[in-house]
């Protein structure tokens, strides 16, 4: 095993910039520097002595009147006279009359009137362009627009390399090649040899070699730094701004250098070691042309031929730069190098600026993207999901997660996990095994153990199931709910379940298409189905429907506001009891459900129903009990309601009721008679007839009184909702209801309460609900008996 700072100081900020830079940037950035060093040596060297030695050219221009002067030029111009040679004579050479100070001067002006600009201005113009060169270099790295995203792309770069996760997963792909290559060893190996079995040895060794587990910590922080890794990808593979920068200021660079090199090019004619200057001021100096020599002018041409060699490397550099950008596909990046060294295969082609980072990055250094890869590569965090799921869902996790609801039954939900933990196996006594949201929910052999598992819902689930699990479930499995958004994510192992009673679908049932199908399929292996529960948008009622008509006694419908076009296959399910419609939008009665006479109930809630002239036609459903029509739109009840002899429940609340006819007081054996939220201001007397009534509720409606009857007739009541009427008085036989436990008086206009309450014994236990100051408008003595519910009153 390795350490990241043997690779690269990646924790040190400024080292980490050169990540991205490739062996060609690196080599400008040298060269850069050169350039600059030249132009600062041509700098100091022209600051410090850079002058031009200037002589006359006429020497009898310049002859001075003074007599000195004549003299020194006699006593100079005379022939020797002497034969004899001597050994210490002067040097014959130019004789002018200028001082220090005219030399001096002639110097300075032909310095700036006689020298070439650029033997002036080169060391500076160098030193500029140099500057703009290196500034040039690493412009795409702080940019604005740019380096926040490569700051953060070095920074996940640092943390995926110093990740224990990472280490972990490239020991196990390189466990992987070695047992490959080892097996394919031992293949080539004769069966007889004592290698052979050497070779097998060794594979054994390495096929039982584990890795070293990761702690909870770090495993939270790979998994953290998986999710970090996600969201720059999402949010870099949408840009290009990196690499329009970077392609930008190579096309800068390289424009620059040809441009330099138009123009420095010709100058190098001008370097000269002499060259003549005309003076204008020739009262100065007694002269007109002089004859000088540049100093430094062989220094600053060598220089200038460094510096051109230096710039005309960094312009091949630049053009084979911009011949990589162009010729390259740096736009997308999928890991060839990683893919043929190790055996992590599933890497995602990646695009726009995080592919060109990480070209980038693998000409600097291929392990460094290879170490990154482990975070990119779905095989690759499977495990970690694995091992970490384990670790947090253990046994006593599990059970420490387990209710139990009021049927005493142990119920378990698991929530967005990747797949199901093999402790859930472990809950023999488990009865309830609700599953949402999981990515593999697969079941595997282990699912045998938990002999008392009954019921298993599935919410959007893509549920796969083992041989062996499947036979335990066959013979086990009695509830089933699916919930799932598309019909080929419907298991298709449902049909097999043999032993299921119950069937709760929840989503889209019918496959797109010209040929629109019944997504499950045949329900004839569901020998024990019962109870058929739908939430779906169906036209029709299925007709595989037929296959279960001898079992199934409960059928509901939820659809969604969906209109059920087609109600005929009811009727040839015959053995129905139970029948649920809502939200169908029905506008009538099926005539289906005449064939239906076994029916016990029916609920055809939350519809479009306006009459119910066909009611009459439900006279043959002789065990009809329960028929609920709330939410509806229905207006009036038909006079043949009365056939409906057996029923004990009839719930009429939220339609648009004005009366109700005297034919529903017919019905002796009404148990509960449910009104509220329709538009009543009469409730008839004839309601004493019902003397089986245990339950009115007539809250929500326009009524000003209670009839006096409904306390003499009606004496099983036992809950009386009259809130939100407009009712003045409350009739004092309503001391007659001695079985009342719950009487709800509240929003209504009563000005005080009979004291005939205090007779009404069930409501001793809080079962009086009325406004504080109308139940303080009792007698002391009555609310001693009465009290109100200590919730109730506080909140009032």
């Amino acid at each position: 095993m390795f350490s990241l700072s043997e690779l690269a100081p990646l924790n040190q900020h400024q080292n980490q910039c050169k990540l991205l830079k490739p062996w060609w940037e690196v080599f400008m950035d040298y060269l850069g520097v050169l350039m600059l060093l030249a132009s600062v040596l041509a700098c100091t060297e022209q600051l410090s002595r850079d002058k031009l030695l200037c002589i006359p050219l006429d020497p009898h221009a310049g002859q001075s009147s003074s007599p000195s002067d004549n003299m020194e030029e006699q006593i100079t111009s005379q022939p020797s006279t002497s034969t004899t040679p001597t050994i210490n004579s002067q040097p014959q050479g130019r004789r002018t009359n200028l001082v220090y100070q005219q030399y001096v001067y002639i110097s300075q002006v032909c310095y700036h009137d006689a020298l070439p600009f650029c033997s002036r201005f080169f060391p500076y113009m160098a030193l500029m362009q140099s500057l703009v060169l290196v500034t040039s270099g690493s412009f795409w790295l702080h940019f604005p627009h740019t380096s926040a995203r490569i700051e953060h792309f070095l920074t996940i770069l640092s943390k995926c390399c110093e990740s224990p996760w990472t280490s972990q997963a490239l020991f196990h792909a390189a466990q992987q090649d070695t047992a490959q290559e080892t097996n394919v060893t031992y293949q080539c190996v004769p069966l007889h040899s004592s290698s052979y079995f050497l070779s097998m040895n060794a594979t054994a060794s390495i096929s039982t070699t584990v890795p070293p587990s990761l702690d909870k910590n770090d495993g939270e922080q790979a998994r953290a730094l998986f999710e970090k890794v996600r969201k720059f990808r999402s949010h870099n593979e949408n840009s290009t701004v990196i690499y329009q920068v970077y392609l930008a200021q190579t096309v800068f660079k390289l424009f620059l250098v040809v441009l330099i090199g138009c123009y420095t090019i010709p100058l190098l004619s001008s370097f000269s070691f002499s060259l003549n200057c005309e003076a204008e001021e020739q009262g100065l100096v007694g002269y007109s042309s002089f004859q000088c020599i540049h100093v430094l002018s062989s220094l600053l041409r060598n220089l200038l031929l460094a510096y051109m060699s230096l710039l005309g490397v960094y312009g091949l550099l630049n053009l084979y730069t911009l011949g990589w950008i162009l010729h390259s596909a740096l736009r997308q990046f999928s890991f060839p190098s990683v893919k043929d060294a190790s055996s992590l295969k599933e890497f995602p082609d990646l695009r726009n600026d995080l592919a060109f980072l990480l070209h980038m990055l693998d000409q600097y250094d291929p392990l460094l993207v290879q170490r990154l890869s482990v975070f990119l590569s779905p095989l690759s965090e499977h495990p970690l999901g694995e091992d970490s799921l384990e670790r947090s869902w253990g046994e006593e996790q599990l059970r420490a997660q387990v209710t139990v609801d009021t049927e005493g039954s142990s119920r378990l939900t698991l929530v967005a996990l990747p797949r199901i933990p093999s402790a859930v196996y472990t809950l023999s006594h488990l009865h309830v095994l609700r599953l949402e949201l999981i990515t593999d929910a697969r079941f595997t052999a282990q699912l045998s153990n938990m002999s008392s598992l009954r019921e298993l819902h599935l919410y959007h689930c893509s549920a796969a199931i083992a041989p062996g699990a499947l036979s335990v479930l066959q013979d086990r499995l009695e509830v089933l709910h699916l919930t799932f958004s598309h019909p080929s994510q419907l298991p298709r192992w449902v049909h097999c379940l043999r032993g299921l009673q119950q069937l709760h679908l929840s989503g889209h049932l019918y496959s797109e298409g010209v040929a629109r199908s019944w997504a499950l399929g045949s329900l004839r292996q569901l020998h024990h189905l019962r109870v058929l529960v739908i939430y779906s948008m169906l036209q029709r009622i299925p007709g595989e429907l037929c296959e279960v008509a001898s079992t199934l006694v409960r059928l509901e419908i939820h659809n969604e506001g969906t209109r059920l076009l087609a109600q005929s296959g009811l009727k040839r399910l015959f053995g129905l009891t139970e029948v649920l419609l809502q939200d169908c939008q029905l506008e009538r009665l099926p005539s289906a459900l005449t064939a239906l006479t076994n029916l016990c109930s029916l609920d055809l809630q939350h519809n479009r129903l306006r009459t119910l002239e066909e009611i009459g036609g439900l006279s043959q459903l002789h065990h009809l009990s329960n028929l609920r029509l709330a939410y509806n739109q229905i207006v009036a009840l038909p006079p043949c309601i009365s056939v409906l002899q057996k029923l004990k429940l009839l719930d009429l609340a939220n339609n648009q009721l004005h009366s109700v006819p005297l034919a529903l007081f017919t019905l002796r054996g009404l148990q509960k008679l449910l009104l509220s939220g329709n538009l009543l201001q009469h409730l008839p007397g004839e309601v004493r007839a019902l003397q089986s009534l245990t339950e009115l509720d007539v809250s929500g409606n326009r009524l000003e009184s209670l009839p006096s009857e409904l306390f003499s007739g009606c004496l099983k009541l036992r809950v009386l909702n009259a809130s939100h009427n407009y009712l003045r008085s409350l009739p004092r036989g309503v001391g007659a209801l001695t079985e009342v436990h719950r009487l709800d008086l509240r929003s209504n206009s009563l000005e005080e309460l009979p004291c005939e309450l205090v007779h009404c014994s069930g409501l001793c236990g809080g079962g009086l609900l009325v406004e504080d100051w109308l139940y303080l408008s009792l007698p002391l003595l009555v609310r001693d008996l009465l009290p109100v519910p200590p919730r109730f009153f506080c909140s009032l």
